[in-house]
């Protein structure tokens, strides 16, 4: 999938909470580009240009590293570490980092970009450092895949074929909201959901009686029930118990006046309640 300047923009926000969080100096990162190659676009708290559209090279260095080996890597001592290759030494001695972690941001099992977090004294980055590039890096992905998914659509097919892959992208993103930490990624993603579901209800009125609505929690299952899911697959999709989306199922089916799980999905729709 190609990046354009809407998914670097998630590197540079992913950046910013990184060093918020960790209290870390310096972060930077960027995208992969056609071939073996990931450009760096996106600083913060740097002191030079020195890093700026750099190019690395996937084996080179450490974000090099990361990328082939698709896993974080962390270097207590740059210049000096056997565990990578020296390359870039030159525009990070200038930059003046020492200890350096390097995060993939991996995107259906191939790697997108990679976040960097980085000190200018030679100390170990402990794990909460490591964790913090990590969930960054989850956010960076999760929101990547509302991107592809939302390029998908509006390069999709037939009529037919697009509506259901606008159901399929709704349940898949529905899914993926309660997953993110973010309260403001998560928010926008639910914004995007909203939007799939736009312009769904019957012209013939609402199935549900007027003035009910879903939780969330409702909708997420029933998106799951209407993808063909099972209550185990439901629940393990969300994060929950089966008990949980049995009792979910429930409260959607009573506010829809539905007696089974077909029903239910089918007054959704006609509610608007899913795409």
């Amino acid at each position: 999938m190609t990046a354009d300047a809407s998914d670097a923009v998630e590197i540079r926000n992913a950046l910013l909470r990184l060093r918020r969080v960790t209290g870390l100096p310096v972060a930077f990162g960027g995208l992969m580009e056609a071939g073996r190659q990931m450009r760096i676009s996106e600083l913060s708290g740097t002191a030079t240009d020195a890093l700026r559209s750099f190019v690395v090279t996937s084996g080179n260095g450490l974000g090099g590293k990361s990328v082939v080996l698709a896993r974080p890597c962390v270097v207590t001592d740059y210049s000096a570490s056997r565990q990578i290759s020296h390359e870039y030494d030159a525009p990070v001695a200038v930059e003046g980092l020492r200890s350096v972690l390097a995060v993939p941001v991996v995107v259906r099992h191939g790697v997108r970009g990679v976040l960097y977090g980085a000190l200018r004294t030679a100390l170990p980055l402990g794990g909460r450092m490591l964790e913090a590039a990590v969930e960054a890096a989850r956010d960076v992905e999760r929101a990547l895949v509302v991107r592809d998914e939302a390029r998908t659509l509006a390069a999709g097919g037939g009529a037919g074929a697009g509506w259901e892959q606008v159901r399929e992208a709704h349940t898949a993103l529905r899914a993926l909201a309660p997953r993110i930490a973010d309260p403001e990624l998560r928010d926008e993603l639910l914004e995007a959901c909203a939007l799939l579901t736009a312009g769904s209800a019957s012209p013939n009125g609402s199935a549900s009686p007027a003035g009910v609505r879903p939780t969330p929690r409702e909708v997420d299952v029933l998106a799951c029930v209407a993808a063909g899911a099972t209550n185990a697959v439901a629940a393990e999709r969300l994060g929950v118990t089966p008990e949980t989306v049995k009792g979910y199922l429930r409260s959607a089916m009573r506010k829809l006046r539905a007696r089974t799980r077909g029903e239910a999905v089918v007054a959704a729709r006609r509610a608007g309640w899913l795409p």
